[in-house]
């Protein structure tokens, strides 16, 4: 794994393969490794460009804060610092998220992305769940899961404390993810919007809204999916479903 200093921080990053630049964007409390799970090899004709997001598993935080916004603007340096322009991405839950902040800051640089449990604001619903999130919450768990979680993030517990702080702080994040009708329709990225029937945290709604508002779109539900419904035996049909529409020349809304 390679690391390069960016906007304040170290990120850890992975460039596999030759073709279009693909960027995979893992979600909360995950790792750039999890897309192994999804990709156990790497997608023919394209090459994987796999980061640590801020403050996730080799990279660093030293502002000890997160926003989306924020985290888009480090995916776009690290591409710049690739001498990436354009580039696919797909990204799962909070990778997802960053990619709306990419693809309405600079639209240009995306051809296709496919954003699996995303949402355009966080519901009220979902808040709670949020708030529950706390540093203590870590040095409370299972001695096992301490240790599974010391193995993927691997800058000492303070580092997963930040982490479950982290996702705490969305509970009162109102301003970070607030996509409206006429910002989603600032995109112009071929999309495809991928959302579990049964996801807990984001309605169904949240993922209509999305592919209402993204010019070219469209939407697959999954059925009996839940909350990233793309890994153990959905894997094999996300990846059909995700590389058939990222490799699709035109689509037709």
């Amino acid at each position: 794994m390679l690391t390069v200093h960016i906007n304040g921080f170290d990120c850890a990053y992975d460039v596999r393969g030759e073709g279009t630049p693909l960027l995979l964007l893992h979600g909360g409390m995950g790792i750039g490794a999890d897309w192994r799970h999804v990709f156990p090899t790497d997608p023919d004709g394209y090459q994987a460009i796999v980061p640590d997001l801020r403050g996730h598993g080799r990279s660093s935080n030293p502002a000890g804060t997160f926003t989306f916004r924020q985290c888009a603007e480090d995916v776009l340096a690290l591409a710049d610092h690739l001498g990436v322009d354009t580039f696919d991405a797909i990204g799962m839950s909070m990778g997802a998220k960053t990619l709306l902040h990419v693809a309405t800051q600079q639209p240009r640089r995306v051809g296709a992305m496919v954003l699996v449990s995303a949402t355009p604001r966080f519901p009220d619903s979902v808040r709670p769940m949020m708030a529950a999130f706390t540093p203590a919450m870590f040095d409370a768990l299972p001695a096992a899961e301490q240790d599974a979680l010391r193995a993927r993030h691997v800058r000492g517990d303070d580092q997963i404390r930040a982490l479950h702080a982290m996702m705490g702080s969305f509970a009162t994040s109102f301003d970070d993810m607030a996509f409206t009708a006429g910002t989603l329709a600032t995109i112009t990225a071929r999309t495809l919007v991928v959302h579990g029937d049964r996801d807990a945290l984001y309605p169904i709604e949240s993922a209509v809204e999305l592919y209402r508002g993204i010019p070219q779109s469209a939407l697959w539900v999954v059925p009996h999916g839940g909350h990233g419904p793309i890994f153990g035996p959905q894997s094999g049909a996300f990846r059909e479903q995700a590389l058939s529409f990222l490799r699709a020349t035109s689509l037709t809304k």
